[in-house]
């Protein structure tokens, strides 16, 4: 019985355990009418932005792909940045990543406003 009781006491703190690495991955889909080159993930308000996490691929309009990165902690909260193919810039903001899980973003040329959907 003793043994059961450690058993569930490890499975109760695993439940409660902040976020691993991996955690934070997510599906990226491209709802902005342009083909994206770059993605860029790093923690809220970082100065930062990192390695671009796609490599060498690109990233097509109403297209998707899963994004994944190595949480340097088990930081939840991140922000985004695209560079397009044409070499514009577009970034959202604060997405909490250990709950998340798909992320759509949309671009608007005209007023150079970023918006996104997630679930």
């Amino acid at each position: 019985m003793k043994i059961m009781s450690i058993a569930l006491g490890a499975c109760a703190l695993m439940l409660a355990a902040p976020a691993v690495a991996g955690d934070q991955d997510f599906t990226l889909f491209n709802k902005t009418g342009y083909d994206i080159a770059e993605v860029y993930v790093s923690p809220a308000k970082s100065k930062n932005w990192g390695d671009d996490v796609m490599e060498d691929e690109v990233l097509e309009d109403a297209h998707s792909v899963p994004i994944t990165f190595k949480a340097k902690n088990a930081i939840c909260n991140y922000d985004l940045k695209v560079i397009f193919t044409d070499g514009d810039e577009a970034y959202w903001t604060n997405f909490d990543l250990c709950t998340i899980s798909k992320i759509q973003i949309f671009w608007n040329q005209k007023t150079q406003k970023a918006t996104a959907k997630w679930e």
